[in-house]
């Protein structure tokens, strides 16, 4: 494996980690410990999901004012889903009260039982909106896909979603996780020759099981090679082997992104710090070091 220490400490990449809303006062208690463990690499921020249609929004709030209380910068997830105007406005002026400057402003999904078909507002909207009410208060991420949104209809529809919502007002973009870098290149020059130049942050997922990993994928279309999927099924009873292989895997990944020079990696941690430490560390990120 190559050592990319010296590379990653002279880039200092960003580093950014993902949450979902943890249940109860217990939950909050186990996401701190994993925060602890995180704390080694300097996270520049830490998000925290939103459910469809506003599902989780009580829990996203409360995730976020935790991590505020304990001096981290702290990013929600937004999406539009079902909401209106003045939903959205109400919890953007709650956010700024609580010192947020910084959102995932996303579509998302709308709850089960209302067709997309009576919800016509996107990301766009969404980014839209946020700059109507909030101004340039909030730094705003969005979402892109290097191996094409599973609704778009082809790479070119899809690239010109992306633009909108640049030109609605993204300042940065955090893309679906991926495990051919080669996706990710292919997206970020197409990009740049539409003249969309804000920073593109690679989402890491870590492989520490084989169904989840399936599970996930097959939901959100990304493509996991052959080759991995051959192995993890070799390992299939093997927790410690996969775990070791996953994180293989992922960090060979990022070591392939930072040499090509990304502006930062974001890890969907899943609630658990153990894989993206492993991966951090083997990339020469721990700022203890």
């Amino acid at each position: 494996m190559t050592d990319t220490s010296q590379t990653a400490a002279a880039k200092k990449p960003r580093v950014s980690c993902e949450f979902f809303p943890p249940r109860g006062d217990s939950g909050l208690a186990g996401l701190t410990r994993v925060v602890d463990k995180l704390a080694a690499f300097g996270p520049d921020f830490y998000s925290c999901t939103y459910g469809a249609g506003g599902s989780t929004r009580d829990g996203t709030h409360d995730t976020i004012r935790h991590l505020l209380s304990l001096n981290l910068d702290a990013a929600p997830h937004l999406s539009i889903g079902a909401d209106e105007k003045d939903s959205i406005f109400a919890l953007l002026d709650d956010y700024r009260d609580m010192g947020v400057r910084r959102i995932v402003a996303l579509r998302g999904d709308v709850p089960s039982g209302i067709g997309r078909a009576r919800n016509t507002h996107n990301a766009e909207s969404l980014v839209r909106w946020i700059r109507e009410h909030s101004g340039d208060h909030f730094h705003l991420e969005v979402a892109a896909y290097p191996e094409v949104h599973p609704e778009a209809q082809s790479p070119e529809d899809d690239l010109e979603f992306f633009a909108r919502k640049v030109d609605a007002g993204a300042d940065s973009a955090i893309t679906q996780y991926f495990y051919n870098p080669h996706a990710f290149y292919d997206f970020a020059d197409r990009a740049a020759a539409r003249g969309l130049t804000l920073p593109l942050i690679p989402g890491i997922m870590p492989i520490t099981n084989f169904d989840g990993i399936v599970r996930f994928s097959k939901n959100c279309g990304a493509d996991v090679p052959r080759w991995v999927l051959k192995r993890l099924e070799s390992l299939e009873h093997d927790e410690p082997g996969i775990r070791a292989f996953g994180i293989e895997v992922v960090t060979r990944l990022c070591e392939d992104l930072l040499r090509w020079d990304v502006p930062g990696l974001h890890f969907y941690t899943l609630n658990r710090w153990g894989a993206t430490n492993a991966v951090c560390r083997n990339l020469g990120l721990d700022q203890r070091q």
